[in-house]
């Protein structure tokens, strides 16, 4: 992507970087509350109870899901969907009862909690129950019914008490899921191991047109907006929905609760706050992106009182799991600067440097700074979207870097991880996706001159979004030549599994030789070793 650059603009919750409002942001402003406002779908009152439900053969045709784990709840979801490719998913404009139950067995004869909701077309007939009154680290089982239908049953995992001594965790982060590149074996893996929590990290969906046949789907089973770059809610919905028809997608949210954030693909490629790649109109943008926003919380299963405030979502969250891993889930696109160097790679320099630019928005860091601070767990660990590590490369004779992932934000980088040291953050891990590929890393706060390695980052590769790739391609060979801090690299597709004990962090980077079929199989291609209390790795590949 290349752009003109453009001045330094934030928007958002994060008010703490604002130093006023001039008459041309005033301006803005209005023409984005304008733009909201005519933007069908986005406000509650915005559908009529007038028209009947259209016929379908099934509710629940987009699955179960389960997410943001509590000591003592969960958030339950899904979406009606009679015809879900369908303009409006043939559910008309009537709202409609959803009632749940939640069980201590798959067959759900012991039922300890059930409840309704009322799934309305304002809300895509999303459903989000924030159940509570479970107890903390067990497993539970849940479905829905809704006018007759009975949805699958979902299993899912509640955390554990705050503090409460926690001998081992597991779980497993995601990324990248380009619909039209393959298939998605790797979540069928995912769903045999069953791990107690899932991150997606970001790029659930994709903006980009699908084409005629779904690429590598070969398929003409599309919504008529599939063929072209989603840039509405009704887009977006309609995009979504064709994601979540994936059976296998459709097994792991059943299989274990998420953690879901987004990336760019989301809304638009490489967006940087309230800047589009594409330099649209601010207020055309921030309209666009709130309609992308209020099709991800309606398709995910995140809690009411994450639901967007126009262009705006409190997306950035923090989850204990007893004494033995803190998560601290970021947000990293709503609150960035803009991209520098015409956000290509590029060599380093003053503006990637610049201390006024910022990937987190200054709210966000030191909430960041506070939990490290806070922080009484044995493992502590960034959940996000781009890799910190510099992943260098040479071009044209000199070291050059993603200026869209914090190597392009140097100061913003030091700032993090040098509070981290200074607060003594005990084995700090960042895990990311983005990349599409496996990368492990040291954490430095800089890579150009001597620094402490202050934790790990593992890059997991994508679900999709690559097609096949390799073993190792041209891009591995080029990073690890340039990067000596990198320790293991893939550019296969696939996910990884951990394994999170008191003495030790075993993530096992699984991949598949192939996506060009639903019924590929996964292996291990490496798995890393990070022992407590010391920033090092040992790589069995």
């Amino acid at each position: 992507m290349t752009r003109a650059e453009t001045p330094i603009v934030t928007v958002g919750p994060d008010r703490t970087l604002r130093t006023g409002l001039s008459r041309r942001r005033f301006l803005t402003w209005t023409g984005v509350a304008g733009a909201l406002a005519m933007t069908p779908g986005l406000f509650a009152d915005s559908f009529s109870a007038a028209a009947p439900q259209a016929p379908g053969d099934h509710l629940f045709t987009l699955g179960v899901a389960s997410g943001d784990p509590l000591p003592d709840g969960v958030v339950l979801w899904t979406r009606l969907a009679s015809a879900p490719l369908a303009r409006g998913a043939g559910m008309g404009v009537v709202p409609v009862r959803v009632d749940w139950q939640v069980a201590t067995d798959e067959a759900m004869t012991r039922v300890v909690r059930s409840g309704s909701e009322i799934a309305t077309a304002a809300d895509a007939f999303s459903v989000h129950a924030d159940v509570r009154g479970l107890r903390p680290g067990t497993e539970y089982f849940y479905r829905f019914r809704a006018n007759g239908h009975v949805s699958d049953v979902g299993r899912t995992r509640t955390a554990p008490r705050p503090g409460a001594p926690l001998a081992a965790l597991t779980f497993a982060w995601a990324s990248c899921q380009s619909w039209a590149d393959g298939f998605f074996p790797a979540y069928a893996d995912m769903a045999s191991a069953a791990p107690d929590v899932v991150f997606h990290l970001g790029d659930y969906v994709y903006e980009k047109s699908v084409g005629a046949t779904g690429g590598r789907r070969n398929t003409t089973a599309l919504p008529a907006s599939a063929l072209t770059e989603m840039t509405t809610l009704d887009d977006y919905r309609e995009r979504y929905a064709l994601y979540k028809l994936d059976p296998q997608l459709q097994a792991a949210h059943r299989a274990s609760p998420f953690v879901t954030v987004f990336d760019d693909h989301e809304v638009e490629n490489n967006w940087a706050g309230a800047i589009s790649e594409d330099d649209a109109p601010i207020p055309e943008f921030l309209a666009r992106r709130a309609q992308a926003f209020k099709a991800w919380w309606e398709n995910t299963p995140v809690r009411i009182t994450q639901r967007p405030r126009g262009a705006d979502v409190q997306a950035f969250r923090r989850l204990d799991y007893g004494d033995l891993v803190r998560f601290s889930v970021l947000d990293t696109r709503q609150y960035r600067s803009d991209q520098v160097n015409g956000d290509t790679d590029s060599p380093q320099d003053a503006q990637t440097a610049d201390p006024r630019r910022t990937i987190t928005g200054a709210r966000q860091e030191r909430w960041i700074l506070d939990g490290f601070a806070s922080s009484r767990q044995r493992w502590n660990v960034l959940a996000h979207q781009t890799t910190i590590a510099d992943l260098a490369r040479e071009k044209n004779g000199a070291r050059a870097v993603s200026m869209d992932g914090w190597s392009g934000y140097e100061a913003s980088r030091a700032r993090i991880l040098d509070g981290a040291r200074e607060r003594g953050t005990r084995n700090l891990v960042s895990i990311v996706g983005d990349i599409h590929r496996n990368v492990v890393s040291d954490l430095r706060s800089t890579y150009t001159r001597d620094s402490p390695t202050v934790g790990i980052e593992l890059a997991g590769t994508s679900i999709a979004s690559g097609k096949d790739g390799a073993d190792s391609d041209s891009s591995d060979k080029q990073l690890k030549a340039a990067s000596p801090h990198v320790r293991f690299g893939n550019a296969q597709r696939g996910y990884v599994l951990n394994r999170v004990s008191r003495d030790r962090w075993e993530a096992e980077f699984r991949v598949a030789d192939s996506i060009a079929s639903p019924d590929e199989k996964l292996r291990r291609r490496a798995l890393v070793t990070i022992p407590d209390g010391r920033p090092q790795v040992d790589v069995q590949a």
